[in-house]
């Protein structure tokens, strides 16, 4: 065995831990933190990287479709719940909060005070179908990324996005439109994969 080569859970083993649903060829690193398995559904052929972390205990939720990719080292912040849609994907190191802490000084900070004394922000974050997500890109609570769109690595995502642009900065903004192609493809894809 390689020390160094963590592995994947197998689909028995998902299927025992206790998560709220979990579709058919699923792939979950050994080494990911997860809390809130009962929050949490998980489609068809979803494939988690290693040292990811999702948090959607209490009232919070994940909501994962079908053909999605999480890049290692992704934090999933879903204490408001976060969905992401078929064909959609997130690079390595993206972190989503659905809840965010006050920064302005009127509010105290941290899960260690009682909340009346804090200003959190909460809100589902959505991300559409054909939403891709590049490296280190931070989205704050409440956002939707809509169809088709992208987010360029090293983004900062603070509103909405509209569906098929291309986007990128901190703060994000469009930058052009993104080509639709892939929605041919992805059609050739389902055909071949229904066959197969």
């Amino acid at each position: 065995m390689n020390p160094f080569d963590v592995g994947f859970f197998t689909e028995n083993e998902l299927k025992n831990f206790g998560f709220k649903k979990v579709g058919r060829n699923v792939s979950i690193a050994k080494n990911c933190t997860i809390i809130g398995l009962n929050n949490i559904s998980i489609g068809d052929n979803v494939r988690i990287d290693g040292y990811t972390t999702i948090v959607a205990n209490g009232n919070g939720f994940l909501n994962l479709g079908s053909f999605i990719h999480i890049g290692g080292y992704s934090l999933l912040s879903a204490g408001a719940g976060i969905t992401m849609e078929d064909f959609s994907g997130v690079s390595q190191g993206v972190k989503i909060y659905s809840k965010t802490d006050d920064y302005t000084g009127n509010s105290l900070t941290n899960p260690t005070v009682d909340p009346k004394y804090t200003g959190v922000t909460s809100g589902e974050v959505i991300l559409r179908c054909h939403v891709i997500i590049g490296s280190g890109t931070v989205i704050l609570p409440g956002v939707t990324v809509w169809e088709g769109a992208s987010v360029g690595a090293l983004s900062l995502v603070t509103k909405h996005l509209p569906e098929w642009g291309v986007n990128f900065g901190a703060p994000v903004e469009k930058i052009k439109n993104r080509k639709k192609k892939l929605l041919e493809l992805e059609q050739e894809f389902l055909s071949q994969y229904r066959d197969s």
